[in-house]
């Protein structure tokens, strides 16, 4: 029988994906640190059926709205009154029979079999006779029709912000790109070193992909790997877990050594380390957070890292700017922002009603005001001939272009700066967006990494 099986076995992938979506939907949890969690309590999972359940969380929230859609005319008394385990159920399925070639026959049964083994055979076969259905509703559904699908579950305000933002053929394609599961970004600490890290995580983890990034020196993208954290070369501070984005973000400050840099919204410190290995030997960084927390995982990031911040600030730069020195050669303004270029790896953030793209366009033009406040003021700390960089994890404009060019008005002692033969071969030619040359917008399908709004300027 389905249930001594499973409990001697441990949850499946496709188990863990619903248990996963349902705290998404009763607890409005992190999709990623809800799978985390539940992926570290199955250590029995190959690194296949970790891939799997992580494809079915992600692609499954990336379409919720219409996945419940396909399933409403099967449940008369209306999906959104289906107990929550039920109802993630008969989503992981109808993901599978959509937008997956796993037989339907497969997807219907697990299903039918998770939902028996936790309400009963009753809920069981309610669950076969929807799942059915569904299933030949699938069948008949066409790929003009799927790919409608993924654009149409972005809220209305999010694809008409694109459209104005990237234009409609690139907004289109910027939404389908988030059905793709994304890597898992490793950030070697010397880019000489990446090659014979790229061998060893191979012979460590065989079955897994890892390959170079495609701009950033100190990349490694990873995919299927389980959890990076138990890699060879973590423990012992050869490379982090960071995003190939936001390395770029981070090199493209252009922080040399025997500097004195300023990385004015830390968080917990990714972009901090490679800002302290850039200014090494001689130089320094200062690393300020509003939150003292974050600060305190900064040092401790960094100590595995063999690295330090000369100082750090616990800041709150829309009420000011404290004991924060001036005079710095480069400032980085990675500031807060609504996320819209992480929709690839945080599906859910659209149904989050609290913060970021959740949030709607108002959260958005909030967001904006803070950002042209802080940039503002960590503009005040460039010295004369420094650099300011402006960093947003947003793909919109009113997060990027909108406030540069507020901000150039504000400060007329700031211009544009642009990416040319000064800088790493690697970030010439990133400078895509208008402004002279000296922004630059990343995006998934044009770059493979996360979605980044990059400005530099020069103060005179």
């Amino acid at each position: 029988m389905t249930a001594p099986r499973a409990a001697a076995q441990g949850p499946s992938a496709r188990e863990v994906a619903a248990r996963v979506l349902a705290r998404v939907d009763k607890d409005d949890a992190f999709a990623a640190a809800t799978l985390e969690a539940e992926l570290d309590r199955t250590t029995q999972f190959a690194a296949r059926d970790r891939a799997l359940a992580t494809e079915l969380v992600y692609g499954s929230l990336r379409v919720l709205p219409w996945l419940e859609r396909q399933i409403a005319p099967f449940v008369p008394r209306g999906v959104a009154k289906l107990d929550a385990h039920v109802r993630a159920c008969l989503v992981v399925a109808a993901y599978q029979l959509f937008f997956t070639r796993v037989p339907p026959f497969a997807a219907v049964s697990e299903a039918v079999d998770i939902v028996r083994a936790a309400r009963g055979p009753r809920v069981g076969a309610f669950a076969n006779a929807v799942l059915r259905k569904v299933a030949t509703r699938a069948a008949e559904t066409g790929d003009v029709e799927r790919d409608q699908a993924i654009a149409d579950c972005a809220p209305e305000w999010l694809r008409t912000a694109l459209d104005r933002s990237l234009g409609a053929a690139d907004a289109a394609a910027f939404l389908k790109s988030a059905t793709v599961p994304p890597p898992v970004g490793l950030r070697v600490e010397n880019a000489v070193d990446r090659d014979a890290w790229l061998e060893r995580l191979r012979a460590a983890a065989p079955r897994a992909s890892f390959e170079a990034g495609r701009h950033s020196p100190l990349a490694i993208l990873a995919r299927g790997a389980g959890k990076p954290q138990a890699l060879p070369g973590f423990e012992e501070g050869a490379w982090s877990v960071q995003e190939e984005g936001s390395q770029i973000a981070a090199l493209a400050l252009g922080a040399r050594a025997g500097e004195r840099v300023l990385d004015a919204c830390a968080g917990r410190g990714n972009k901090t380390a490679v800002l302290a290995r850039a200014v090494a030997p001689g130089g320094t960084v200062d690393a300020c957070d509003s939150a003292p927390a974050k600060l305190q995982r900064l040092a401790t990031e960094l100590a595995r890292l063999g690295l330090r911040a000369n100082a750090a600030h616990a800041v709150d730069w829309t009420a000011g700017s404290g004991d924060v020195p001036m005079d710095y050669d480069r400032v980085l303004v990675d500031a807060p922002c609504s996320g819209t270029g992480t929709l690839r790896r945080r599906p859910e953030m659209a149904r989050r009603r609290s913060s970021g793209v959740g949030s709607g366009p108002e959260g958005v033009a909030e967001l904006a005001k803070t950002q042209l406040a802080i940039a503002s003021r960590a503009a005040g700390h460039v010295r004369p001939g420094g650099v300011l960089l402006y960093v947003v994890c947003s793909v919109l404009r009113e997060e990027g272009a909108d406030v540069i060019d507020a901000l150039l008005a504000a400060r007329p002692d700031f211009r544009p700066l642009p990416f040319g033969a000064d800088d790493p071969p690697f970030l010439v030619g990133l400078g895509n967006v208008n402004v002279g040359g000296a922004t630059c917008l990343l995006l998934p399908t044009r770059h493979g990494t996360d979605g980044y709004f990059i400005a530099r300027l020069g103060r005179h």
